[in-house]
């Protein structure tokens, strides 16, 4: 089914260390004409399902009236990406529900409020974002979580996945930071080797999968998940449009491909070399590409 991400503008609540997103603050939100001429646009290029972006997207006074329009649209899924720190309030979720949201999807980034916070530069963020986990599960919505991995947090992410287990989500995914936005601003305190991650990574991803939750790496390789291959997100990416600030991409795997990721000379012997993107390009920059070694066989 392929999927619309629109970002409905660069205002948010959050000022996440890592945000890919930070140095587009500077340009608002979108007007709802915008954002619903786009949802239009998006149905006649065939997309089915739409995620709503920001920024922060919770915190517009129009969301659930965006939400109802690309019901009304004939949008079959409609996901909300939030920090959701707007969700710890029983009635908007309802509002959001009825108008039309099936999908949640929250940034969690540490199993304590002390890291959490720490990570997203807004005190109290961490209560209001589990209590808005727990709303949205008690309401019977499928809820998904995004946990970017960063130095501060990668040891902790058993931890985070315990806490997610507990929370009932249906499913979390571990997105290694791209250091782009605030995250390349703080790249020498935020980006952690692969090879250091890797074993807290596949610590956190089996204790999901015992748990019967759907579970994902993103921007991790083949190579630095041994036995947890089939884990890694981009395999499993829907064909995705997106539309946005001065943004237009008809097809986003194509661009990430292209101008995001890289490959080396040794991948080329990997069995994963055609499903492999390779990492973000800025994490050779700095770290090399010694750690990527190909796999000749399973």
């Amino acid at each position: 089914m392929k999927r619309l991400d629109i970002k409905t503008g660069a205002v948010c609540n959050n000022n996440c260390v890592f945000c890919a997103q930070g140095h587009m603050k500077r340009f608002g939100n979108r007007t709802g004409t915008d954002i619903r001429t786009d949802l239009l646009k998006a149905r006649k290029t065939g997309c089915e399902s739409v995620v709503f972006t920001g920024g922060e997207p919770t915190i517009r006074d129009d969301i659930a009236e965006l939400v109802r329009f690309a019901k009304q649209a004939g949008f079959r899924e409609i996901q909300i990406q939030t920090n959701g720190r707007a969700l710890s309030y029983l009635p908007l979720c309802r509002k959001l529900i009825l108008a039309g949201a099936s999908e949640f999807c929250f940034g969690l980034h540490g199993d304590t409020s002390k890291l959490h916070d720490s990570l997203t530069s807004s005190p109290g963020s961490f209560m209001q974002t589990t209590k808005a986990i727990s709303n949205l599960v008690m309401l019977g919505a499928r809820v998904m979580t995004n946990t970017v991995v960063v130095r501060d947090n990668y040891t902790k992410l058993p931890q985070i996945a315990k806490l997610l287990i507990r929370l009932k989500v249906n499913q979390f995914q571990l997105a290694f930071v791209h250091a782009v936005g605030n995250a390349r601003i703080n790249m020498g305190k935020t980006m952690p080797r692969m090879s250091e991650v890797s074993p807290y990574a596949i610590k956190a991803l089996q204790m999901g999968i015992d748990n019967g939750l759907s579970v994902m790496a993103e921007a991790m390789t083949p190579c630095t998940l041994p036995g947890y291959e089939a884990y890694c997100s981009e395999s499993l990416i829907p064909e995705t449009e997106i539309r946005g600030i001065r943004q237009f991409d008809r097809d986003y795997k194509k661009t990430r491909i292209k101008h995001g990721k890289v490959k080396f000379k040794q991948c080329s012997k990997c069995i994963y070399f055609s499903s492999c993107e390779g990492p973000w390009k800025e994490y050779p920059a700095i770290y090399g590409s010694e750690e990527f070694k190909p796999i000749i066989q399973k």
